[in-house]
C-alpha cells in the first residue's frame, strides 16, 4: 500500500468515524475531509472544487426543486381522498399507501414522496384507528424500492450513472435501470402489503391496535386561581387517573427539582409535565394551568385575537436548523414568533424543561403561532405539520404543470434530446418561471447540506482511483469473491454496498463503491454494467438503521419507533431484495460477454 493510499483511506476512515458519532454534521464532515485531501496533497487544488460544478450536484438539485413543485399539487390528495373509503382494514391502508408513495418516489425524490404522504397516512390512521406505526416504516421502505425504478429516484442511480459515463463515456438512460426496478419494487410490495403484521405491538399498547402516541412533555405555570394551589403532586396526578405524572417543578429562580407525590404545589410552580395528550389537555383545562409562555415578549402575533392563534403538531425534519439545539438557544418565540408547547419523543422519559430540551431529527412538536404565520414558520424551521395543509394553488392548471415539467424532462432524456442536467435545470427554472414555486421556496427546497456533501466528497472519491486505492478495494473483494461463482460476486457486491451505508450516507457509499465495484469486475473478467447495478440497488435500499436514509428518520417519530424496530420489518425486506436484485441483474445487464 503506498503512501497516498495509505492517506486517503486513513481520510475516509476518520470521515466514517465522525459520520456514525453524529456530533458534528455530515456536510462539516465533508468540508473537513475535502480540507485535509488538499493538505495531505491527495487531491489538487486545481481539482478540489470541482465536485461544485459537476453535473451530479445540478441535477440533484434540480430534482428537489420540481419535486417541491409536485409536492404543492393537490392531484395526490384529490387521488387519496377517492381511495379513502376503501382503506377500511390495515392491509389495505398499507397497501394503497405504499403503492402510492412507491409510484411517487420513482419520478421525485423519495424524502419529497414520504414529505406528502406523511400527513395524509396520520389523518387516515386517526379516522380509522389505525395503529400510525403499521402506516409509515411500510411507507418509507416502499419510497426507498422506489427511488430504484428512474435515473433521478434517488442519488446513487445519478452517481452509478456518473460513474460509467467516465469509464465508457456513455452514462446510464433515464429507463436503464426500470427492469431491474420494477421487479425489485413488485416483490418488495408484495411482501409489505403481508409483512406489516411484523410490526404488531410497535408504538402502541399492549391491550389494543389503536394508535397510542408517544408522551408528551410539556411545561405549564401553576397559577394563583388554580383549585390546585395548596395541593400535593399525587392530588395532581391522580385528576387525570396517573396518565400525566410532575416530571419536574422548577421553582426558587430557576432551581428544578424532582419531586415525589407529597409534594406541595405552590402558585408560580413550573411544572414539567409527562404523560398522553389528550389527558394533558384535560389535566390543564381543570387546574387552570398556564401552558407555555405567554406575556408580553410572547410570539409574534401574540397581540393578536384569540381566535387567529393556531396550534400544531409538527415533526422535526432532518437537516432542520432546530436538530441538536434548543428553543431557548435558537429564541423561537423573538426570532420565529413561534412558541414551544410540548415534544415528543418515543422511547425516553424526559425531565428537562421544555425550553431547554435539546431537540433531535423525529421529535414531534407542539407549537402555537399567529394563524396567518405559523405555517411558513414551520417550513423555515424544517418542520412538517402532522395535519395535511390545503395548498390551493389559486388556478387549476398549476396543479398538473409540474408533473408535466417532470414528464418532459424524463421524455427528453430518454430520448436523447438533451444531457440529463440540462434537462432538469430546464425544468427547475419553468417551475419558478411558471408560477409553481416562489424563487423562495425554490432555494428552501434546495437540500444545501447533502449538496456540499456530494460536491466534497467527488474529489476525494477521485482521489480514491487516481491514487490506486480503488483498484487496492476491488482486488480484496475479487479475492473473496473469486472462490464465488460469478453470481455470488454480483451479491457479495449488493451486500457490500448495503452494509456500508448506514454508516456514510446512501450518496457517499456510491461515490466510494462505484469505481471499486467496476474495477473489481474488470480484475474477475466481468462486464461492470451489472455490478453498478448491484451498487445503485445496495445504496439505496437500506432497511435496517432509522439512521441510513432520510426516510426512515423521518417516520421514526411520528410512528413511535425505536431503533431496533426497523429489523423486525427491515431484515427480512433486506434479504428479499437482496436476493432478487442478485437473481434479476444478470437477466438484464449479462455478467459477462
Amino acid at each position: 500500500m503506498t503512501l497516498p493510499q495509505i492517506i486517503v483511506f486513513a481520510i475516509l476512515a476518520v470521515m466514517m468515524a465522525l459520520f456514525v458519532w453524529d456530533r458534528i454534521r455530515y456536510d462539516l464532515v465533508a468540508l473537513l475531509g475535502l480540507l485535509a485531501a488538499v493538505a495531505a496533497g491527495v487531491v489538487a487544488p486545481q481539482k478540489a472544487f470541482d465536485g461544485f460544478g459537476d453535473d451530479v450536484v445540478i441535477i440533484v438539485a434540480s430534482v428537489l426543486v420540481v419535486s417541491a413543485g409536485i409536492g404543492k399539487s393537490r392531484l395526490i390528495r384529490r387521488l387519496i381522498r377517492v381511495l379513502e373509503p376503501r382503506m377500511r382494514t390495515p392491509g389495505a391502508q398499507v397497501a394503497t399507501l405504499t403503492g402510492a408513495v412507491t409510484f411517487l418516489a420513482a419520478v421525485m425524490k423519495n424524502i419529497g414522496a414520504v414529505a406528502i404522504f406523511l400527513p395524509i397516512a396520520l389523518q387516515v390512521a386517526r379516522r380509522t384507528g389505525t395503529s400510525p406505526s403499521l402506516l409509515l416504516m411500510p411507507m418509507a421502505y416502499g419510497s426507498l424500492v422506489g427511488g430504484i425504478v428512474t435515473l433521478v429516484g434517488t442519488s446513487p442511480n445519478i452517481i452509478v450513472s456518473r460513474a460509467r459515463q467516465e469509464m465508457t463515456g456513455e452514462a446510464f438512460g433515464m429507463f436503464d435501470f426500470t427492469p431491474v426496478g420494477l421487479g425489485v419494487v413488485a416483490v418488495a410490495l408484495l411482501f409489505l402489503s403481508v409483512g406489516w403484521r411484523l410490526l404488531r405491538g410497535v408504538g402502541q399498547g399492549p391491550t389494543n391496535g389503536a394508535a397510542m402516541p408517544a408522551p408528551y412533555l410539556a411545561e405549564a405555570r401553576l397559577g394563583t386561581d388554580s383549585p390546585f394551589a395548596g395541593k400535593t403532586v399525587g392530588e395532581l396526578e391522580t385528576e387525570v387517573e396517573g396518565e400525566v405524572h410532575v416530571a419536574a417543578i422548577v421553582r426558587e429562580e430557576g432551581r428544578r427539582y424532582f419531586p415525589a407525590g407529597h409534594w406541595r404545589l405552590h402558585p408560580g410552580d413550573q411544572l414539567v409535565l409527562r404523560g398522553d395528550p389528550d389527558a394533558m389537555r384535560t389535566l390543564v383545562a381543570e387546574a387552570q394551568l398556564e401552558l407555555g409562555h405567554t406575556g408580553k415578549d410572547g410570539a409574534r402575533g401574540a397581540a393578536a385575537e384569540e381566535d387567529a392563534v393556531e396550534v400544531e403538531e409538527a415533526v422535526v425534519l432532518p437537516g432542520s436548523p432546530l436538530a441538536g439545539t434548543t428553543a431557548r438557544a435558537l429564541r423561537l418565540r423573538d426570532t420565529q414568533g413561534v412558541n414551544l408547547l410540548a415534544v415528543s419523543r418515543r422511547g425516553e422519559a424526559v425531565t428537562a424543561r421544555v425550553r431547554d430540551l435539546r431537540l433531535r431529527v423525529g421529535d414531534v412538536l407542539v407549537v402555537q403561532g399567529a394563524a396567518e404565520t405559523l405555517s411558513a414558520s414551520l417550513d423555515e424551521l424544517g418542520c412538517l405539520p402532522l395535519v395535511p395543509v390545503a395548498t390551493e394553488l389559486g388556478k387549476r392548471r398549476l396543479d398538473y404543470l409540474p408533473i408535466g415539467l417532470m414528464a418532459i424532462a424524463m421524455a427528453s432524456v430518454a430520448a436523447g434530446l438533451v444531457p440529463v442536467a440540462i434537462a432538469f435545470f430546464g425544468a427547475a427554472v419553468l417551475t419558478v418561471a411558471l408560477g409553481v414555486l416562489s424563487l423562495r421556496e425554490a432555494y428552501e427546497a434546495i437540500d444545501l447540506p447533502i449538496l456540499v456533501l456530494l460536491a466534497c466528497l467527488i474529489p476525494i472519491s477521485d482521489a480514491v482511483t487516481e491514487t490506486g486505492g480503488a483498484a487496492l478495494l476491488a482486488g480484496g473483494l475479487a479475492h473473496v469473491a473469486g472462490a464465488l461463482p460469478a453470481i455470488g460476486a454480483l451479491g457479495l457486491t449488493v451486500v457490500a454496498a448495503m452494509a456500508l451505508t448506514p454508516f456514510l450516507n446512501n450518496a457517499a457509499t456510491a461515490l466510494i463503491m462505484a469505481p471499486v465495484a467496476a474495477q473489481m469486475a474488470d480484475q474477475l473478467g466481468m462486464n461492470a454494467d451489472p455490478f453498478l447495478m448491484a451498487v445503485a440497488i445496495g445504496c439505496a435500499c437500506d432497511f435496517l438503521t432509522p439512521i441510513g436514509h432520510q426516510c426512515n428518520m423521518l417516520v421514526m417519530g411520528p410512528g413511535g419507533y425505536r431503533f431496533l424496530d426497523y429489523p423486525r420489518l427491515g431484515l427480512p425486506l433486506t434479504l428479499l431484495v437482496a436476493t432478487t436484485a442478485t437473481l434479476l441483474i444478470p437477466l438484464v445487464w449479462p455478467l459477462t460477454g
